[in-house]
This record gives C-alpha cells, sequence and structure tokens, in this order.
C-alpha cells in the first residue's frame, strides 16, 4: 500500500519536474561545456524527468563543476553558477582540464562543498565567460530528497557487503552448510533469518556492469560513479585526487552527529568496498593516498575500527614488503583542501603510518591473539593481519586444522577470521554514546569467483554469513540498530549446475586421467534429479570436515574465462599479484591462473569472455534487512536508493518497528 509519505513525494517530485520541464535550457553555443557536475540527464541529453541521476541527503555536501572549452586563440576568463536562479555565493576557481582527448585550452570551473537544505528538485547552471566576451550557458538538474519524520530512528547501522555475492552464492553457502533433505532445506543461514528481503539493480554511472567501487560508494554516498572511482564524479584531469567530491556517509554524520565509522574487510584495506567508505579518488588502485586520506581525514569520517589486510601500504618505503610510493600517494589542489577542510596530503614514502596511527591513540594489533587481547575498553583500534589481501577462509580454517601450509607460505599463519574482527569492531564501537555505521565486508567471494575456486568462495561466503550471524545477534540486544545484508555487484555469473554423479576416489581417478570431456564431464555432471541432495559433514568450528565428498556440489559460471576443470579442490589457491612478495618462494610456485591448474584431467572449459579471470555481471543481487527500519527494504530497489532508503532510517525513523507476517 502506498503511505501518505509515498504520495506527498511524489506529489513534491512531480510538481518540481512540471516545473523543470517549463525552464528555458539555453542552447549551446561556442564557446561550449562539455561537461557539468553533478551529472544529469537534462544535460546529457535533454530529458527532465525521471529517473533523477544525482541525489542527496539534506545538507549534504558535494561539488559543482564544469569543463568549458573556448573558441580557438580564446581562453575561459570567469564562470559562475547558479541554483534555482540564485547565484552560488562561492568562489568560483579555474582550472585546465589536463585529460587526453580534451581540447586545448578547455577549463574547469568548480565550487567546492556546495549543500542544499531544501527538499526538491533544483535547476543547477553554469555560465562561463571567454576573453573575447562570449558567454556560453549549460543547465542541468539534482534533487535533494524529503526525509519524511518518524518516531524511531536507528542509531547504529552495519552494512554487511559480500563482495560479489549474487543469489546462487548464497545458495551454494546453504547447501554446503545446512544441507537439503527430501527437496527441503535443512538449515538456514544466518541471512536467511533477516526478515525483509528485496532485490537491489547495481549499474555504474558508466556501464551495465559496475566494479567494485562504484558498487560500494553508492552505499556511501547515494550517487553513481564511474567504474574505478568512488566518493567522486568523473573529470576531465588525469590527477586521480582532485575530482569533484560526494560526502560519505560516514562524514555526513560523523560531522552532523558525531557518529563513530568501522571498517572491516578480509581484503586489503586500501580496496575498492572498504577505501569507498572513507576515501575520495578516481583510481581505486591508488593505494598509498587512500590509506593515508583514512589517518590524515579521520576527524571527519568518524573513523575508529579498521581491520583488514595492506600492511604493505603503511610501512615506510624501503621496509620489506612496503608499497609506499609518490605515484600512488596523493596531494590535494589548495582550493579542494580548503574548501572540504580536509587534509592536503603529502608525497612521503617514508611514512610511518602505524606510527602514525599509535601516535593518534589507536590500538594497533598485527594478528588474531593480540585482536583479542586488545583491552575491552578500547575506542580505537587498527589491525592489519597481512601484507595484502587475507587469506580466505579454507585456507584460514586448514592452517588451524594444521593440514595445510598456505597460511605459512604466506607468512601470517595467526590470521583472524571475519567473525572475529567483527566481534572485536562491534565491542569498541558499542563504546561510542553517539552511535556508529560499521562496514563488514566478506572481500574474497568476489576474489576466489573471479579465479572460478568454486569451494574457496563457497567457505568465504560461509565465513561471511558467521559474520553476520555476530551483527545479528548484537541487533537483537540493541533494538536501535539497522543491519543491511547485500553486496556491491554479482561476480562470475555464478550457478548451481548440478551434482557430481562418482564418490571422491572416482573423481580423482578421473582427474588425474587426461580423459577431458569424456570423463569429467559426460561422466560426472549430474543434472535435475541426477544432482541428488549433495551432503557435506560440518566441523565443530561451523566449517566443512572437508569439500571433496562424494557426490558433491557442482558450481558452472556465467561469465567465466578459459578454465581446466576436475571439480576436486585445489590445494593451493592462485598467485595473488597483490602481495608483496608473489615472484618470490614459495608463492611463486603457486598457480599463476585458472589455465595453470587442474591440468591433468584435460578438461578445457572455453569461456565467454577473453580475461584471464571471470568478470563481473550485471544481475541483480538480493538484500536483506533487520532491525530498526528494516521495512524499507523490500522490492527492487536501485544501488543508491539503499543509501537513501538507510539515511531514512537513521534520520527521520519510521513510525513503528513493523514486523513481516508470520510464515
Amino acid at each position: 500500500m502506498t503511505s501518505i509519505a509515498q504520495v506527498r513525494h511524489a506529489r513534491i517530485l512531480a510538481a518540481a519536474v512540471a516545473a523543470f520541464l517549463a525552464w528555458d535550457i539555453p542552447a549551446s553555443a561556442a564557446p561550449q561545456v562539455t561537461r557539468l557536475t553533478p551529472p544529469s540527464r537534462v544535460f546529457a541529453s535533454g530529458e527532465a524527468g525521471p529517473p533523477i541521476t544525482s541525489r542527496f541527503l539534506p545538507g549534504q555536501r558535494f561539488d559543482l563543476q564544469a569543463t568549458i572549452v573556448p573558441d580557438a586563440g580564446q581562453a575561459i576568463t570567469g564562470a559562475f553558477f547558479q541554483v534555482d536562479g540564485a547565484n552560488v555565493p562561492a568562489a568560483v576557481t579555474l582550472s585546465p582540464a589536463t585529460a587526453s582527448g580534451i581540447p586545448a585550452g578547455a577549463t574547469l570551473a568548480t565550487v567546492r562543498s556546495y549543500s542544499n537544505l531544501v527538499p526538491g528538485l533544483h535547476r543547477f547552471s553554469v555560465n562561463g565567460s571567454q576573453s573575447d566576451g562570449s558567454m556560453v550557458s549549460a543547465a542541468g538538474n539534482f534533487e535533494v530528497v524529503v526525509i519524511e519524520p518518524g518516531r524511531l530512528k536507528a542509531k547504529n547501522l552495519i552494512v554487511m557487503i559480500g563482495d560479489g555475492m549474487g543469489i546462487a552464492h548464497r545458495t551454494a553457502a546453504r547447501i554446503m552448510l545446512k544441507g537439503v533433505a527430501q527437496g527441503k532445506a535443512k538449515g538456514r543461514l544466518a541471512m536467511d533469518e533477516f526478515p525483509y528481503t528485496g532485490l537491489v539493480a547495481t549499474h555504474s554511472l558508466n556501464s551495465i556492469v559496475t566494479d567494485s567501487s562504484p558498487g560500494a560508494a553508492c552505499y556511501t554516498t547515494g550517487n553513481k560513479s564511474n567504474n574505478n572511482q568512488h566518493g567522486v564524479f568523473p573529470d576531465d584531469t588525469t590527477a586521480n585526487f582532485d575530482n569533484p567530491r560526494v560526502e560519505l556517509v560516514g562524514e555526513y554524520l560523523a560531522r552532523l552527529h558525531g557518529r563513530a565509522l568501522g571498517i572491516v574487510t578480509t581484503s586489503d584495506v586500501f580496496d575498492a568496498t572498504p577505501a569507498a567508505f572513507a576515501s575520495h579518488t578516481q583510481s581505486r588502485a591508488a593505494g598509498t593516498g587512500i590509506v593515508d586520506q583514512y589517518f590524515d581525514d579521520r576527524e571527519r569520517t568518524g573513523l575508529a575500527v579498521l581491520l583488514g589486510g595492506g600492511r604493505k601500504w603503511f610501512l615506510p618505503a624501503g621496509t620489506p614488503g612496503s608499497a609506499r610510493g609518490n605515484s600512488t600517494d596523493y596531494v590535494l589542489p589548495a582550493e579542494l583542501s580548503t574548501g572540504w577542510g580536509v587534509a592536503p596530503g603529502a608525497l612521503d614514502p617514508g611514512r610511518d603510518l602505524i606510527g602514525d596511527f599509535a601516535a593518534a591513540g589507536y590500538t594497533y594489533v598485527a594478528d588474531a591473539t593480540s585482536m583479542q587481547a586488545a583491552p575491552p575498553a578500547t575506542t580505537k583500534l587498527l589491525g592489519l593481519f597481512a601484507l595484502s589481501n587475507m587469506n580466505v577462509a579454507l585456507d584460514k580454517i586448514n592452517g588451524r586444522r594444521a593440514s595445510s601450509t598456505v597460511v605459512d607460505d604466506y607468512g601470517f599463519p595467526d590470521q583472524p577470521m571475519l567473525d572475529e574482527m567483527t566481534e572485536k569492531a562491534l565491542q569498541v564501537l558499542d563504546e561510542d554514546p553517539e552511535g556508529f555505521v560499521l562496514m563488514v565486508e566478506g572481500a574474497s567471494i568476489d576474489k576466489q569467483a573471479h579465479n572460478m575456486d568454486s569451494e574457496r568462495w563457497i567457505l568465504d561466503t560461509i565465513e561471511f554469513d558467521r559474520a553476520i550471524e555476530v551483527a545479528r545477534r548484537y541487533a537483537l540486544t540493541r533494538p536501535e540498530t539497522l543491519v543491511i545484508v547485500t553486496a556491491d555487484h554479482e561476480c562470475a555469473g555464478v550457478n548451481i549446475i548440478g551434482g557430481s554423479r562418482v564418490t571422491n576416489a572416482d573423481l580423482l581417478t578421473r582427474a588425474a586421467s587426461g580423459g577431458g570431456t569424456s570423463a569429467l564431464r559426460s561422466g560426472v555432471v549430474g543434472t535435475y534429479e541426477a544432482a541428488g541432495f549433495p551432503h557435506y559433514s560440518i566441523a565443530e568450528d561451523g566449517y566443512p570436515l572437508t569439500t571433496d565428498v562424494d557426490f558433491r556440489m557442482l558450481i558452472g559460471y556465467g561469465a567465466n574465462a578459459d578454465r581446466y576443470e576436475d571439480w576436486v579442490t585445489d590445494l593451493q589457491p592462485l598467485r595473488d599479484s597483490q602481495q608483496p612478495f608473489n615472484n618470490v618462494p614459495p608463492l611463486s610456485a603457486y598457480p599463476g591462473g585458472p589455465l595453470a591448474r587442474d591440468i591433468a584431467g584435460n578438461y578445457l572449459v572455453t569461456g565467454q569472455i577473453a580475461d584471464t579471470v571471470a568478470a563481473h555481471t550485471a544481475s541483480d543481487i538480493p538484500l536483506s534487512a533487520m532491525g530498526r527500519g528494516a521495512s524499507l527494504f523490500t522490492g527492487v530497489m536501485d544501488n543508491t536508493d539503499v543509501f537513501f532508503r538507510a539515511m531514512q532510517a537513521v534520520l527521520g525513523g519510521v513510525q513503528s518497528p513493523r514486523r513481516p507476517a508470520s510464515r
């Protein structure tokens, strides 16, 4: 049923669209405006109706920018912006556009840190002048969303992101962990217990298929980004850190409400998803600058907890394993640093970032043992448990069981599991009386799906679900908490194609036989009723005793690269190029890609893509929610809708803690 609030919002938007359509939008002239930020359909195509490209919270800060190209032999001498016909009372900075392919003399006109408190649709325009007195104008629009007043607000927001996790990833984890009998699941995942579920469309600003940067940034800004970018809109410069910014959820809530921020991941902490919660860049690869922003802007983001891999960015250059360098560092233009009130940055490869955090009052922990020993009253926590990405759940568990040497080969045998990290993060953040935002990422669901390493991403999904259970238990005792479980995109086109028709012993024989398609496809892959009900025994630690069982579950990929397949669990993961010691023993002996493993069986699966690993897809992803405001998360949503629905729960609240009908 449509609520009164929804009707009111629809009327406001309809009236604003009608007014916008009546505006006289000047035709392009020379000089020309070739880009106008924030992005809008009005500027791009002249269409003024919904969907509105760029949306903001009341008071959320963002930059206004235009690229203005002068006539030949002329120069841009001035510019000003207007919103709803009124001049924006802020200094406009003119700077050269430096991106390749941009005409000579092209100039960026920028206003930093603009905000608007008035809900509804707004027209904005830029007016530029060139040296001969000629003028040009271009217009766009943006929306400030309506936050409806409610009775009960969410004080704490926990966002659980299973990177790359689609519906089939969840299903495979349930089958392996809980089993199926007579057509019904024998148990439920923690995420299955959440009372509200919807679907999320994941497109980025410049593609139907997103990468992780805009896939996560939609949850931190409420806006679309180009692939490889987060916390910013695209621009026409080559610099990685000068793009037009959008205020992040952590920055907004720290500035206005004093909330703390926690980031927990199994990846390198510079990676796209964690970075989208506390940094701004057009290059997700700029690791030195990203982690430096974590520290330099900690007071503005409220960063209180940072746990994951990525120690290589924190070690001074020259230290074994360090990856710090000027090419990935950041220095901001003065107008950006001043306009946003943030650190200017510096090229400082010799920086001891761990030391900086420690001097600022953060407790630093380097392994699972020291993390668990951190005092209960800790209020700031930094944990770096590997040089780059942490090892995956299968290898960490087998290390704890003393049945594998993978974690020893990487040099970090005492890494925590994601649920342990989540528990510690909540313990620290619970000390903050104003509330918090916590992002927890199961990062290698994606990384191992890229590698088409089925058993590793399934166990990482199980590890992620165990972290979800920690958040679920926390929310049950803190009713002012909203927990959202989702992904940033789907990875690899995963699906469960059936079950093996042979025992594990037979499968091992076939995998060593060189029999190819006849041995490993025709003789093994069971579909429909031949798939049966695979069964995995679960150990006391919560993970399968082994993934090499008789009549096992079989996984296929819809966005796969070429690979050899034998259906047997690989003893070693593929080499991780982000690891500093990837090219030296013992890691250099690990298989280099999907065509360098499982060769003995001679069963080549030809991929649909020419990449060396599987790719992301444009498929919708599931979202599940529980706690304060969870009832807002149903139906089919754009990924940016998730941000605004969460902020409705946090800023406006809901009328009552609605519960779904009983099952």
